[in-house]
C-alpha cells in the first residue's frame, strides 16, 4: 500500500497551489493536491490580478499586504517571474465617501499598509485622459499594481514540487471521507481511494457539493465577471491601476499596451453554472463598458475594443472568503474568494497552513474567527465598518 499523505488538497488553483506552498514551506511536504483539470485552469486563469491593500476590514488589508510582500520577492520566493507589475494603484471617491475612505487610508496604515491620500492634479498627472471632476477624494499605494493569476499558481506549484509535495491533475474528486466522523481522505472520479489524515478543500465553486454530502452547507453562488480589453489608442505606458467607485468599475494595464476594463458592480448577480459559461463579454456589458469609459476617460478619443473573456466568481453572501475548520475533523475550507483569491492567496496559503498545523492563526494580525464559517449561520457577516455608499461590499 502506497503511504497515506498526511495532507490531500483538493483543487490546484492558485488558493490550494499557495497551501501546499506554504506547508511545504513549514516542514508539511507529505502533501498531495489533486486538480480536476490541469493548475490554474479553474477561476485562477481568469483573474483580471489586480493587487491592492485598499480594503475596509484590517485582516483582509493585513493579507493584501502579506500577498504583495510575496509577490515583491517572487524572484526569490517563488523562482521567477510571476507577472507581477508594480504600477501603483489608485482608489477614486465621490463626495459622500470621502470620511470613509480616509478613515480606511488610516486603517490601512495602521497594519503596515503603505498608503495616503493624493489629490486631483496627482492623479491627472497618472491619467491625463480622464475626466476626473466628479471625484472628491483619492487613495494611492505606490507599491499595488497587478499580476498573472496562472503564474503565480504554477510558481507555488512548482516550489511546492521541489520541496516534496505530490501534484496531480486530471484527478478530479468525487467526494470527500470520513471515518468516524473525522475527514479520512477523498475517492476520485474513477473511483480511486486517496486516504489522508487532514483533507483541504479549495475548490472555487465546485467546493460546494463536495463538502454539503457532509452535511456542511456553503452558501457560496457563481458570478460570471466580464472582462473587456481595451486598445486605447494612446500611449499609456506607466499608468496605474485605477479603482473607479463613482463609476464602480476597475481599470488596469496590460502587457502590450492594452487597457482592462472590469466591473465593480454586483449589485446584480450574474449567476452562472461554472462548467458552462459564456466565455466571452456579451454585448450587454460592451455596451456598458463603452458608457463607462466614455464617460471616465474622455482622451481616449480612438480607442477600439481589443478582446473579452470572462470567468467565474465563488461569491459568499458578505463577499468575503471562508477560510476555516468545519465540524467535521480533520476538514478545512478554503472557498468563497468573491474576487478577493488572487492577492490575498499567500496570506490564505499561510492561514491554511496555520489553521491544519496549529488549529489556529499564527498571523496575530489575521483573526482566523473572521472568516469562519459559522458567521453566516450566527448572522455575524463580515463587513467593513467604513463601506463605501453605493459601491457595495468589495471593499
Amino acid at each position: 500500500m502506497p503511504p497515506v499523505p498526511e495532507v490531500v488538497v483538493v483543487g490546484g488553483g492558485i488558493e490550494g497551489c499557495a497551501t501546499a506552498w506554504s506547508l511545504a514551506e513549514r516542514g508539511v511536504t507529505d502533501v498531495t493536491v489533486l486538480e480536476r483539470a490541469t493548475v490554474g485552469s479553474g477561476g485562477t486563469g481568469k483573474s483580471s490580478g489586480i493587487v491592492r491593500c485598499h480594503y475596509g476590514i484590517g485582516s483582509l488589508a493585513a493579507m493584501a499586504q502579506h500577498g504583495l510582500e510575496v509577490f515583491e520577492q517572487a524572484p526569490e520566493r517563488l523562482g521567477g517571474d510571476i507577472g507581477f507589475r508594480s504600477t501603483g494603484y489608485v482608489v477614486g471617491v465621490g463626495e459622500q465617501n470621502v470620511e470613509a475612505l480616509r478613515t480606511n487610508l488610516a486603517n490601512q496604515r495602521a497594519v503596515g499598509v503603505e498608503t495616503s491620500e493624493i489629490d486631483r492634479a496627482e492623479v491627472a498627472a497618472m491619467w491625463p485622459w480622464a475626466h476626473l471632476d466628479d471625484f472628491a477624494a483619492f487613495g494611492w499605494e505606490p507599491r499595488g499594481g497587478y499580476g498573472d493569476g496562472y503564474l503565480t499558481a504554477q510558481a507555488f506549484a512548482a516550489v511546492a514540487r521541489r520541496l516534496g509535495v505530490t501534484v496531480r491533475q486530471q484527478a478530479p474528486v468525487a467526494r470527500v471521507l470520513t471515518d468516524g466522523g473525522r475527514a479520512s481522505g477523498v475517492q476520485l472520479v474513477d473511483g480511486t481511494l486517496v486516504p489522508a489524515g487532514t483533507v483541504v478543500v479549495a475548490a472555487g465553486p465546485w467546493s460546494v457539493p463536495l463538502v454539503g454530502e457532509l452535511g456542511i452547507a456553503l452558501p457560496v453562488r457563481v458570478h460570471r465577471e466580464e472582462i473587456v480589453m481595451v486598445k486605447p489608442g494612446v500611449d499609456t505606458a506607466g499608468i496605474p491601476v485605477f479603482s473607479d467607485l463613482v463609476s464602480l468599475q476597475y481599470v488596469r494595464p496590460d502587457v502590450g499596451g492594452e487597457v482592462l476594463f472590469g466591473n465593480s458592480d454586483l449589485g446584480e448577480p450574474n449567476d452562472a453554472d461554472p462548467d458552462h459559461y459564456l466565455d466571452r463579454a456579451d454585448d450587454a456589458f460592451v455596451e456598458l463598458t463603452i458608457e463607462k469609459m466614455s464617460h471616465r476617460f474622455p482622451g481616449f478619443t480612438d480607442a477600439a475594443l481589443a478582446s473579452s473573456y470572462a470567468g467565474c466568481y465563488d461569491v459568499t453572501p458578505d463577499y468575503n472568503p471562508v477560510v476555516s475548520l468545519t465540524d467535521v475533523e480533520g476538514l478545512v475550507l478554503a472557498a468563497g474568494f468573491s474576487g478577493h483569491g488572487f492577492k490575498i492567496s499567500p496570506a490564505v496559503g499561510r492561514l491554511v497552513a496555520d489553521l491544519v498545523v496549529e488549529g489556529r492563526s499564527l498571523d496575530p494580525l489575521v483573526d482566523e474567527s473572521d472568516f469562519r464559517l459559522a458567521r453566516f449561520a450566527e448572522g455575524e457577516l463580515l463587513r467593513s465598518p467604513h463601506p463605501y455608499v453605493g459601491a457595495g461590499d468589495m471593499r
